[in-house]
């Protein structure tokens, strides 16, 4: 039996690409730029591409791109819009649990949770974020999405299902609070027309977590903010946030250390 995210983008591409959470590739696109200052010599992995949106649209703006994804199906409807738009990144087919590239890229993007907090376990994606991180050469950048635990926590279950931006429809759901994930079985249609249920499993992190495995992957220079689909800009999270956006330098020297919790920088040794 597949795992349920499989199951999901194996026929969800069309669909995914009207979903309402989809459609700020534009200002999320403005502010990668600004994070690497418009450079294009800057080369680019996107993982967890999906249909290739924040991947086409860093090569209309002349990057060099590579996006690789699980999914078959999300991969031909990406090479279909590249053609599309008259753009040529490169789509590879890929598991990011499995290490790839070494030191090829300047700036991994990894956004709209990209594989990261859909895993099975907190080692398979833990596994995914040290791919990433070693497909950068030295004093590359890390940008990635994630679900925020502060959202679930602060509000009951049905208060986040129904805050929750998606067309997917749920039915029946839990968060464990000992494991941070939610467990939740939803109905959703495919690119068919045909209404699927499924059974998802998905980890919220909070903001000292992520810190900690960015530290421990090397990166010293890290900012967790909060983040909304369409509207990234740097700014504290707070559990309004329904994801979390990390931005972490691997630094020439371990000068200092961006404190999350309070706001300001720390330095350290």
């Amino acid at each position: 039996m597949k795992p349920w995210y499989e199951e999901l983008f194996s026929n969800y591409a069309r669909t995914y690409d009207r979903e309402c959470f989809t459609q700020g590739t534009q200002q999320e696109v403005d502010f990668i730029e600004t994070e690497i200052a418009a450079d294009k010599t800057v080369r680019i992995l996107d993982i967890g591409c999906g249909t290739g949106r924040h991947a086409i649209e860093l090569a209309r703006r002349g990057y060099q791109v590579t996006g690789i994804d699980l999914s078959a199906n999300q991969l031909a409807r990406a090479r279909e819009k590249a053609l599309a738009a008259g753009v040529q990144p490169v789509f590879e087919q890929r598991d990011a649990r499995t290490p790839h590239f070494l030191g090829a890229f300047d700036l991994a993007l990894m956004l709209c949770e990209g594989g990261f907090s859909l895993m099975e376990t907190d080692a398979m994606n833990f596994k995914i974020l040290e791919n990433a991180v070693r497909a950068l050469r030295h004093g590359g950048k890390f940008m990635f999405t994630c679900l925020n635990g502060l959202f679930p926590l602060a509000r009951s279950v049905k208060d986040f299902v129904n805050a929750a931006p998606s067309g997917v429809r749920t039915l029946d759901t839990a968060f464990d609070l000992s494991t941070l994930r939610m467990r939740s079985q939803v109905d959703y249609t495919d690119d068919d027309g045909v209404t699927r249920r499924l059974d998802t499993d998905e980890r919220h992190y909070i903001p000292s977590e992520l810190t900690w495995y960015m530290h421990t992957l090397g990166m010293w220079n890290v900012s967790v903010f909060g983040c909304t689909a369409g509207d990234f800009r740097k700014g504290p999270p707070t559990p309004e946030h329904f994801e979390l956006l990390v931005i972490a330098d691997m630094a020439r020297e371990h000068e200092g250390v961006r404190s999350l919790d309070s706001g300001y920088d720390r330095i350290g040794s």
